[in-house]
């Protein structure tokens, strides 16, 4: 008996949605750029502001960008009461996943290898999500389930047992993870505080005492003694109320703080150096470490109380006038991490309660890409993804399907490539002003009915929108021959495509045979051709349009979004007094 996959069923899975392929439209008008040069490497006006259906722009865009995106980040709409018109036991979570599976099969051809993708989604789909995820990208492509706490607890205002203050980020990538080491920050702890309040106020003077040559890469080992030192403590008494002036006095003591570790007994160089060191006394040790982070390189270490010195400035640094810790980041994003205290100002745009804030996105893209990678969001909302990538000087597709595209995005964007965006992310990338996008709209349905019910090409299409799309249709990329008349479109194969609304006769034939050469092939889209027009002829074919595109794809349908009304929620923070 032969074993079926894992995979998770409802409703309607196997319906399969034939979307159309639906050429992109810019528009002029709305397009946007700031001539600096200097600002991007390359591609500094190649963004794209979609505005219509996403699973229609994923369509239109899968065939140029399969294969190039580095980083997906989305924020679909979450699966609550709110956000479905009809909600009842399992369908709603079959309208749900209906909604997220055409679309994740589409982002996953457009990631390149080694790329990810992130989806913040809550608890009520995670799990769903996740088997599907598992499906598409393969489980060897699942890297993290991040668990992000939205907000503090205090103030959510939620009723029952437990306040659901958190979201998840399920993170896959498309082959081995290609990314970043990046630690993670937040304000210093009071935990923290007390294990690095020693302050070393004055070293005094130092005396050699002993110096002997190093066992494992033979470089010269000195240990001084010193004397007349000054080691202070800070107090912690009463933090909660003296609070303000403790942390100012971490400040003031930043370079000298420190805390003193216990020397592992396996390792016997160190505590080869302790036995030569008395208790109570600072020493320091000058000496060329053969491995680890200074490596080949003269370094001090420092010694008190027979255990050796850790340096709070090596874990930590000052900014905004706080002292940061660095750590490693888990799978817990902690509210003080990503702070959200000014989430409503981002972007100069206003988007009650459902902006994800810019510090989440620009740790995504820190750890996912680098300078000149694409960025993907084709649930786009505010525009807060394609605002700090623009900061980071990556390249990104924005696909917003609502008014918010142009009330909210292009705005958004608009501001930033102006240097009128001060806020968000935009001190701590660097950023001025510059850059630059294309607007595009998605172009009107290729095949209408008439007032008969038979299938036309749609009147608003033009000769060079019909060659677009019928190349778009046949998997051909669309780059008209200045030279010759029939080489509208080529594949991969050096077969070229040619698109024409008038009758096809042998005569026009026999002028494309003069230029067609053995090792081509011609395929003729039209909308009629006489009888036997290549017969004989091995290197052309020819297709009727519309009827050989009819079952191809669905026409006519405009929007996918499947009664979505409106998009998740999250909590704010207050303004710090």
């Amino acid at each position: 008996m032969s074993l079926s996959k894992l995979e998770l069923k409802w409703l309607d899975k196997d319906k399969e949605e034939k979307i159309e392929p639906r050429i992109l439209m810019e528009d002029i008008s709305k397009s946007y750029k700031k001539n600096e040069e200097g600002l991007f490497d390359n591609g500094i006006y190649d963004n794209l502001l979609i505005h219509g259906d996403n699973l229609l722009a994923l369509k239109a865009i899968e065939q140029k960008f399969a294969n190039r995106i580095k980083c997906i980040y989305i924020d679909p709409p979450y699966n609550t009461r709110n956000a479905l018109e009809y909600y009842d036991d399992n369908r709603e979570h079959s309208t749900w996943l209906n909604l997220m599976y055409p679309r994740l099969k589409i982002l996953f051809n457009l990631l390149k290898d080694g790329g990810s993708i992130w989806v913040s989604i809550d608890d009520i789909e995670s799990h769903r999500l996740r088997l599907i995820m598992d499906e598409i990208f393969g489980v060897t492509g699942f890297v993290a389930d991040i668990t992000y706490e939205r907000s503090g607890s205090a103030g959510l205002g939620q009723g029952g047992l437990f306040v659901n203050n958190s979201e998840h980020i399920l993170v896959y990538s498309k082959g081995v993870f290609q990314y970043n080491p990046v630690l993670g920050s937040s304000l210093l702890e009071l935990k923290t505080m007390k294990r690095y309040n020693k302050v070393l106020k004055s070293e005094g003077q130092r005396e050699l005492i002993d110096e002997f040559e190093s066992k494992s890469n033979g470089s010269i080992v000195k240990i001084y003694k010193h004397s007349n030192f000054q080691i202070e403590s800070i107090s912690l008494k009463n933090f909660e109320k003296n609070e303000k002036e403790i942390r100012k006095e971490f400040l003031d003591n930043f370079e000298h703080l420190f805390r003193t570790n216990n020397v592992q007994k396996e390792n016997e160089f160190q505590n080869d150096l302790m036995s030569r060191m008395e208790k109570t006394s600072l020493y320091t040790v000058d000496y060329v470490p053969s491995r680890g982070k200074y490596k080949n390189q003269k370094t001090t270490l420092y010694y008190y109380n027979s255990e050796l010195f850790a340096w709070l400035k090596d874990t930590a640094y000052i900014e905004d006038g706080n002292i940061v810790k660095t750590n490693k980041l888990t799978t817990v994003w902690r509210h003080e991490e990503i702070p959200k205290a000014d989430l409503a100002n981002e972007g100069g745009v206003d988007f009650p309660r459902s902006k994800k804030p810019e510090q989440l996105i620009k740790r995504i893209l820190e750890i996912a890409t680098n300078p000149g990678d694409w960025v993907l969001d084709s649930f786009l909302g505010s525009g807060t993804t394609a605002a700090v990538a623009h900061k980071m000087k990556r390249k990104w597709i924005g696909i917003e399907m609502g008014e918010h595209a142009y009330s909210h995005a292009k705005y958004r964007l608009d501001r930033i490539i102006d240097g009128q965006d001060p806020i968000g992310v935009t001190k701590s990338c660097g950023w001025t002003s510059g850059g630059g996008y294309k607007f595009f709209e998605l172009a009107p349905t290729l095949i209408n009915e008439d007032e008969f019910g038979q299938a036309i090409i749609n009147p608003q299409y033009n000769p060079v929108m019909l060659a677009a799309a019928i190349a778009l249709h046949e998997g051909y990329n669309y780059s008209p021959s200045k030279d010759c008349f029939w080489k509208q479109s080529l594949n991969e194969n050096n077969s070229y495509l040619f698109v024409t609304t008038t009758h096809v006769t042998k005569q026009m034939i026999d002028s494309i045979l003069v230029d067609l050469k053995e090792d081509e092939h011609l395929l003729i889209s039209c909308k009629s051709y006489d009888t036997n027009v290549i017969a004989g002829i091995k290197n052309i074919s020819i297709k009727k349009i519309p009827q050989s595109l009819l079952k191809n794809c669905e026409f006519g349908k405009d929007n996918y979004n499947l009664n979505i009304i409106c998009p998740p929620v999250y909590e704010e923070d207050e303004e710090d007094e």
